[in-house]
């Protein structure tokens, strides 16, 4: 490392920190803080983020930047250090085009919504959240005008998620992906008695539940001296460094699957965290620069093992001993089928691996509606309700079960959705590439050897952090873009064994 490429790590590692102390604030508003404490709590975001915002895009940042690439002659492409001087470059003279105070309120916006809609889906009361969702709109369209260089205005949110994509991308492999997954539901409705999925329902004590959960996170690889697992209204992670991870989930008396999923999913998203490797910390590479490829790890982590056949046969006598009664003697084909039933639902969070890519679609399409003012916040319920129905065939009767469910929009997270269906498809083709490397995987999973699978997403995946764009790992790890079909292939032929088709 030369001089002044260290002088340029000195300034980043300050705007890293103030980064975290807001991730630490953001963790702690969802997990522990007093109700009544949203509006201090936006205040010191607001002010954080117009810190570090100014820091990052200040002018020494630019000397600092221009000075390290100068030094870099002939550094490896690949190199920490030249992906550092690419990565920030790229991200400086996106933010540099944005005001700090615009910044700052953003952040404030997004907490105070965050809290506004925690209390109208306790009320399933859209018109209360209303205004702070046209709030957020209204900053983020403010947001988009800084950019000049994007097709359209969703593409300058989306590339705050999922960087140099584009939405008529994203469109093209959803289309894709709903031209496969609708006949696909549609063949499995005509079979609605196929698959019995009542063990899955039932009382089941909380206590009971997190200490089945306890057992199943620290399995892949939740550490209790760098973690912490906590409840949350709506499941989230994030870290402050990989030895400071946090997850979350959210239980349910009647229905276990909802705590021990959500965990799972969140502790896909810590692994990736905390696989990153240690010499990338306190820069903008020690963390994931696409939330694509981060939730192909949460999503893989929660479906491809946690409701596959071989971890079915290591966690169906972990449920039965844990809730006993009529679950005593649980068979994991019982349990497979039970836990890979597809049924159009109204929760994304909980709806199964088929129907789940029509909860992004939709969301994906409204959007870019409501940013490019297509559609009324005022007309956004109904147009819901109408596109829920005509998607998963289920009339939306309750706000907090239809368009209050998910808290986006409430913090300010216009653009991110589509990152779900990319993540399906990513992990698709990394099981793929994982069942070719690791012959033995579903033999390992099935007896509760997660070790390999975690350290083989550690080397490849991982520990880059934010080095290389989505495209470029993958190009390296499974040799091309971002596909559809590998996903598709490995959902048909889980439903081809669930529903003997």
């Amino acid at each position: 490392m030369t001089e002044r490429v260290g002088e340029l790590r000195e300034r980043l590692a300050e705007v890293v920190d103030l980064r975290n102390a807001g991730r630490l604030l953001q963790w702690d508003q969802q997990t522990m803080m007093p109700p009544r404490g949203g509006a201090s709590r936006a205040d010191s975001l607001a002010t954080l983020e117009r810190l570090s915002h100014e820091m990052f895009v200040s002018a020494e940042t630019g000397r600092l930047l221009e000075a390290a690439e100068a030094d870099l002659n002939g550094t490896p492409l690949d190199s920490d250090d030249a992906c550092l001087v690419r990565v920030v470059t790229s991200r400086w003279e996106k933010a540099r085009r944005v005001p700090s105070e615009l910044a700052a309120e953003l952040a404030h916006a997004g907490s105070i919504g965050q809290e506004a809609w925690v209390e109208a889906r306790s009320k399933s009361d859209f018109a209360a959240f209303r205004p702070h969702l046209e709030r957020n709109l209204e900053l983020a369209r403010r947001y988009v005008d800084c950019f000049d260089g994007f097709d359209c205005a969703y593409d300058a949110l989306l590339d705050d998620y999922e960087p140099g994509m584009k939405t008529t991308e994203v469109a093209a492999l959803f289309a894709e992906l709903k031209a496969e997954l609708v006949p696909l539901i549609a063949t499995i409705a005509q079979r609605p008695d196929a698959v019995d999925a009542s063990c899955l329902h039932g009382h089941f004590p909380i206590a009971r539940q997190r200490h089945l959960v306890a057992a199943v996170v620290e399995r892949m690889g939740f550490d209790g001296q760098a973690w912490r697992m906590d409840d949350a209204v709506h499941p989230f992670a994030t870290s402050v460094g990989s030895a400071d991870v946090r997850i979350t989930t959210r239980w349910d008396e009647t229905y276990f699957a909802s705590g021990l999923y959500g965990a799972m999913h969140e502790c896909g998203h810590g692994l990736y965290e905390a696989g990153i490797d240690p010499a990338l910390a306190r820069t903008p590479l020690g963390s994931a620069d696409s939330l694509g490829l981060h939730e192909s790890q949460s999503r893989m982590w929660e479906n491809m093992v946690g409701r596959g056949a071989s971890f079915s046969h290591y966690l169906a006598p972990l449920v039965a001993a844990e809730f006993g009664n009529g679950l005593s003697g649980l068979e994991p084909a019982t349990y497979y089928r039970a836990v890979n039933k597809v049924a159009p639902s109204f929760i994304r969070v909980e709806a199964d691996e088929a129907t789940y890519g029509l909860h992004i679609v939709l969301r994906f399409e409204l959007e870019q509606e409501l940013i490019e003012g297509r559609l009324a916040v005022s007309d956004l319920r109904e147009a819901w309700n109408a596109r829920f129905k005509e998607y998963l065939g289920l009339e939306v009767t309750d706000d907090a079960d239809g368009v209050l469910q998910d808290v986006h929009w409430g913090a300010g997270l216009i653009g991110y959705f589509p990152t779900y269906a990319l993540g399906n498809m990513i992990a698709g083709q990394l099981w793929e590439k994982i069942a070719t490397d690791m012959p033995d995987r579903d033999e390992r999973i099935a007896a509760g050897e997660l070790a390999p699978l975690r350290e083989w997403l550690r080397e490849n995946v991982h520990r880059h952090g934010s080095k290389f764009r989505t495209q470029e790992l993958l190009r390296r790890v499974v040799g091309g873009p971002i596909e559809v079909q590998p996903f598709v292939r490995y959902l048909k032929a889980k439903l081809r064994d669930v529903y003997g088709l």
